[in-house]
This record gives structure tokens, sequence and C-alpha cells, in this order.
């Protein structure tokens, strides 16, 4: 089953995201990785990467995101990890809130990465270079 990274610069905002998505599929792995590792708004490479770690498998992991500095972080968290896993991850560009559930959903399902990634393409803001 795909798992499901939420990362947003609150921790607050996070938490509610995955709250919500995992009452729409209870079964689908999701984590949320909001704020810094201290509490502060922002995002943190080692807490992302550590939340791909906990959801991952090889059926792979999609990362949600709300601003361009949590892609960023997120990509850096991605290159962190062995080659074998980065090949499996993908950094999605959707609405967060209605992406994650729809993300989950999908991955409830057990569709694919990509039948995942394509279930939340038509949601893109345009948030990624």
């Amino acid at each position: 089953m795909v798992g499901i990274v939420i990362v947003s610069h609150s921790s607050k905002v996070a938490e509610g995201i995955k709250e919500l998505a995992g009452q729409m599929a209870q079964s689908v792995p999701i984590v949320a990785a909001g704020g810094t590792s201290d509490g502060r708004l922002g995002t943190d490479v080692e807490k992302i990467m550590n939340a791909i770690q906990e959801v991952y498998s090889e059926d792979g992991v999609v990362v949600l995101f709300d601003l361009g500095s949590a892609y960023m972080n997120s990509e850096m968290a991605i290159e962190c990890l062995p080659e074998d896993m980065q090949k499996n991850i993908a950094i999605v560009d959707t609405a967060l809130v209605e992406g994650a559930v729809t993300a989950a959903v999908e991955s409830s399902l057990n569709s694919s990465l990509e039948a995942v990634k394509k279930s939340v393409a038509e949601m893109s803001l345009g948030k990624m270079p």
C-alpha cells in the first residue's frame, strides 16, 4: 500500500490533514511531518526523512507539501535516502487537503504509486518548478 507523508510548515496543519485523510482511509500509512524539530513554523529535512522511512514500502510513498521550502526540504530528504528507496518516492504537486484525502482513498484501493499520483494530478497548483 502506498504510504503518504504530509509536509507542512505547521505541525497543526499537517496533523489535521493526517487526521482527516486517515478517517477516509484508515488502513493507509500516513505520517505528518509538520513544523520544525523544535516546534517552530517551518520544515525539517530530518523530520521529513524519518516520516518517509516510517511509511515506506516497496509500493512507494507520495509526499504532499504546502509551500516552496517544504518542497525543497522534501527533495533534500529524499536525496539523503538510499538510491533503491528514492525510485519509489514521489513528491506530488496538489492541493494539500484535497490531495491528501484523494491519495489516501486511492492508496486504500491498493493502487500503484503511479495511479495515486494520477489521482491527484488534476488538483495540481503549479507549486513545483
